[in-house]
C-alpha cells in the first residue's frame, strides 16, 4: 500500500496492493490496522452508490457531526472532486480533482472539513464505495454548488445528470459569508 498526502492538508492518495492474473483480481479494500497506522479513523458506515452515466453528485458535507469520508469505485471511473471549506484553513476554498476508477486500487481520504462531489466519467456506470467516520446526518447537511464559477472546477462532463437538490445548492460565496458551526 502506498500513501501520498496530497496537496490539500488532511487529504490522502491510497494506493491499495492489487494482485491479478489470469482469473481476474484481488483487493484488500480495508484493514483497520493498517488504515489506523497511517492515521484514519474507526469507520461507522458503508455507503455505496450507483450512478448513471453523466451524473454529477455533489458538493456535500456535514458538519455536526463533521464526517470525513474513504471513497473508492468498484466498477466504472469518476472524477473525484474536494473543496477545502475550513474556515482558516490555509487552503481554504482551493479544490483539488482526480480521477478513481475500478482498475487501479486508489481510495482518497476526504478528511472532515471538505465538500465532496463526483461526477461519471464514461459510457458506464459508477458504482461508488464510502467509508464514512460518523452516522449520517441529514439536519446538519450542507452543499456547495458544482458549479460555481469562483471555484471553476473542471468537471470533464457536459451536460451532466443533476438532482433538483443539487442544482439549488448555494453559492461558494455564501458559504464564505456565512460558515457554519464545526464540530
Amino acid at each position: 500500500m502506498n500513501v501520498e498526502k496530497l496537496g490539500l492538508d488532511g487529504l490522502i492518495l491510497i494506493e491499495l496492493d492489487v494482485r491479478t492474473d489470469q482469473r481476474g483480481f484481488f483487493i484488500e479494500r480495508y484493514n483497520e490496522g493498517r488504515f489506523k497506522a497511517i492515521g484514519l479513523p474507526p469507520f461507522c458506515q458503508d455507503n455505496h452508490s450507483r450512478s448513471a452515466p453523466r451524473t454529477l453528485r455533489g458538493l456535500h458535507y456535514q458538519v455536526r457531526p463533521a464526517q470525513g469520508k474513504l471513497v473508492g469505485v468498484i466498477r466504472g471511473a469518476i472524477w473525484d472532486v474536494v473543496v477545502d471549506i475550513r474556515p482558516g484553513s490555509p487552503t481554504f476554498g482551493r479544490t483539488l480533482s482526480l480521477e478513481l476508477n475500478d482498475r487501479d486500487g486508489r481510495v482518497l481520504w476526504v478528511p472532515a472539513g471538505f465538500a465532496h462531489g463526483f461526477c461519471v466519467l464514461g459510457s458506464e456506470a459508477a458504482d461508488v464505495l464510502y467509508k464514512v467516520d460518523t452516522s449520517y446526518e441529514p439536519a446538519t447537511e450542507g452543499g456547495i454548488l458544482w458549479s460555481d464559477p469562483e471555484l471553476a472546477i473542471p468537471w470533464p462532463v457536459a451536460d451532466p445528470i443533476i438532482s433538483p437538490k443539487d442544482q439549488k445548492l448555494p453559492a461558494f460565496a455564501r458559504y464564505r459569508a456565512e460558515p457554519p458551526a464545526w464540530d
